[in-house]
């Protein structure tokens, strides 16, 4: 299995439970892996037949700086099903979503989900 990652996308978005959140907004960073057989591409040298990561680094910009979501397992499924559904190469794709300003009491670097999906989901 061959796999195509971007990580540390960082995005401006209005996602969470508490109102302030959808109101004030806050930084998101997003990791993913995507994995699937990009054989096709590493023998044609050709972008069409690729995971073009500039692509999915707009529809992760897209998702994640639309319309807000509360939880973040909603919004790194919606990412991965994006994902699923527009590159049909991509069999199992791996989301992380990082939210640096989590409303806790308390230090820590970032709080966030992970979620997997895979084409047969």
């Amino acid at each position: 299995m061959d796999e195509v990652f971007l990580k540390g996308m960082e995005f401006f978005g209005r996602h969470g439970v508490m109102p302030e959140e959808q109101v004030l907004g806050q930084r998101f960073v997003v990791h993913m892996r995507m994995e699937g057989d990009y054989r096709a591409a590493s023998e044609s040298d050709e972008l069409a037949e690729a995971v073009d990561y500039a692509r999915v680094f707009e529809r992760v910009r897209e998702r994640v700086e639309g319309p807000p979501v509360r939880l973040l397992e909603r919004l790194a499924a919606l990412i991965a099903q994006d994902v699923l559904t527009d590159w049909p190469a991509v069999a199992r794709v791996s989301v992380q979503v990082d939210k640096p300003g989590a409303p806790i009491a308390g230090v820590f670097a970032t709080a966030g989900v992970r979620v997997s999906r895979t084409r047969t989901d």
